[in-house]
């Protein structure tokens, strides 16, 4: 096996358990090497640090998949850690809807599986995890026998990795329309056209965290998507609830998730472009009990952090300016660019710049399906958090 040697400044990185190696962190190479080519990896100092696929057209040499020199990577190693990462998701209670495998945080670096019921979404976002695609999709029907399973790699990463973006059956071809049920609620689900794998599964505990202030409340919601959180305020009793998007897809799949949930006297949605509503409805004294912001990513690298806050700093500011006095602001940011703190500070910052005093009622993760580890920022990505205003 094809060794590689670390330069000793990183050491340290590695051996605190962060799975990516850069190009520029390795110090030489003992061999000939292809992308996808398992390797076995070493500190400065010869010490074995694990095992892992290398791509050298990637900036992320390699990524280790393993730190136990007795490991073999082969089919049975991907059908485990599978395996073990269901065992995880069934003891928290994630057996209908889930991230099953979230990447770094599952000891497999950049594959990303969601599953519906029965069926499965999967995204292989680098050249070495590609290579093992036959080999997760045979897991998946030995541990599942699913009714079905789905690609989404039409996503640009994958193309620094040397990838054409792609999408399409890994299993015989089935209806990608689906409905799937959360929290005691029913929404369509589009695996081949949604967005990401077809439905934001990371928000599903957040949305229960709205049940209790949106009570007897006329809500406003903007970044809608398909409406999950507007349809869950409803559901929880809210009088009244505007959805905002700017996509005339998102906003007919939120209508048919209204319908569907016989919440459609209740919740209505439109498409219109949430930037410029914000601004417009605030200088004409609209105002609403709560305001819920779910914003896409404003940034995907770190040359346009500023530019991300600024937007997140923006929309918040119009946000706290729509919420009734002793009201309460829900948002969102989703982006691992933008650290916990950083995005509080730009908070606080909107708060101060429209003069409203704001009182934290809670601050949250991604669903625990999703887990974080320490470490690795990428895995610690979303921000949820209510405040109330005054």
């Amino acid at each position: 096996m094809v060794k590689v040697y670390l330069k000793k400044k990183i050491t340290p990185r590695i051996a605190g358990g962060h799975p990516w190696i850069f190009r520029n962190e390795v110090d030489r190479v003992a061999g000939e090497v292809k992308a996808g080519d398992i390797v076995e990896v070493s500190y400065s100092d010869g010490k074995f640090a694990g095992r892992g696929y290398i791509n050298p057209q990637s900036q992320i040499l390699v990524r280790l998949l393993t730190r136990n020199r007795q490991e073999v990577i082969d089919e049975q190693f991907f059908h485990d850690r599978i395996a073990r990462a269901w065992l995880y998701r069934q003891k928290l209670g994630y057996v209908e809807n889930c991230r099953l495998v979230f990447g770094e945080a599952d000891e497999l670096p950049a594959l990303v599986i969601d599953k519906f019921n029965d069926y499965f979404v999967l995204q292989t976002l680098s050249f070495g995890m590609e290579c093992w695609k036959p080999a997760i999709v045979q897991a998946l029907q030995s541990i599942f026998s699913p009714k079905g399973i789905y690609e989404r790699n039409d996503v640009p990463v994958r193309e620094l990795e040397g990838l054409k973006q792609q999408k399409g059956f890994l299993s015989a071809p089935f209806d990608t329309s689906i409905i799937i049920n959360e929290n005691g609620l029913k929404f369509h689900v589009d695996i081949e056209n949604g967005q990401k794998t077809g439905y934001f599964l990371d928000q599903q505990d957040n949305r229960r965290a709205i049940q209790h202030i949106v009570k007897g409340a006329d809500v406003l919601g903007a970044f809608t998507y398909t409406g999950t959180f507007e349809i869950h305020a409803a559901h929880y009793g809210a009088k009244s609830v505007l959805g905002l998007d700017i996509s005339e897809n998102a906003v007919a799949q939120a209508n048919r998730n209204a319908a569907l949930n016989g919440l459609d006297n209740i919740c209505r949605f439109e498409a219109m472009n949430a930037f410029d509503v914000l601004k417009q409805w605030g200088k004409e004294g609209r105002q609403y009990d709560v305001v819920m912001l779910d914003p896409p990513a404003f940034t995907k690298s770190r040359e346009q952090i500023q530019k991300a806050i600024t937007g997140y700093k923006e929309i918040n500011l119009r946000g706290m300016k729509l919420v009734k006095n002793g009201g309460f602001l829900v948002t969102s940011s989703c982006t691992n660019l933008v650290q916990p703190d950083l995005f509080l500070q730009t908070i606080e910052m909107a708060a101060k710049d429209a003069r409203k005093k704001i009182r934290q009622v809670t601050f949250q993760a991604q669903a625990s399906d999703h887990p974080i580890i320490w470490g690795v920022e990428n895995t610690n990505y979303l921000k949820f958090l209510i405040v109330e205003v005054s």
